[in-house]
């Protein structure tokens, strides 16, 4: 999934929820004509206008909520574009001991290689060193 229909899919989640907690956003948004294609451009083009490249959670949720509220605000033609949207993973805590086991073997691997690698490494022998005989002015040739 690209990064665009991530971020299409974290507006919906959003707006479903707060329909859920907010009963007057819940009757505007059962009958709302906007999808969530007209949310995603309204949203681009507000980014585009403003110049930033980040933006909080909250203002861009704010933005969603903005949209489906005010039925006459002007969408904005689509524009190309790639989102990146952060995501936020919530492991089970049998996900979470296996990605620590999975660590903790790694790193056992890893300390055992770097002993097994000091220990394995041989010892350089230096050449030694091979005297010539002192010549002497005396010395018959």
């Amino acid at each position: 999934m690209k990064g665009t229909e991530h971020f299409k899919a974290a507006i919906k989640h959003y707006l479903d929820k707060r329909a859920q907690e907010d009963e007057l956003f819940r009757a505007k948004y059962e009958t709302t004509t906007r999808t969530i294609e007209d949310v995603a451009t309204y949203i681009l083009n507000q980014v585009k206008a403003s110049g930033c490249c980040g933006f909080d959670d909250d203002e861009i949720y704010s933005m969603a909520v903005h949209v489906i509220d005010e039925p006459n605000i002007e969408i904005g033609k689509p524009i190309n574009c790639n989102v990146v949207v952060n995501h936020h993973i919530e492991l089970t805590e049998e996900e979470k001991a296996q990605q620590r086991a999975l660590a903790l073997k790694r790193f056992q691997d890893e300390e055992l290689r770097k002993l097994q690698n000091r220990n394995s490494k041989p010892k350089t022998v230096k050449p030694q060193e091979t005297k010539q005989p002192e010549l002497s002015l005396f010395d018959e040739f």
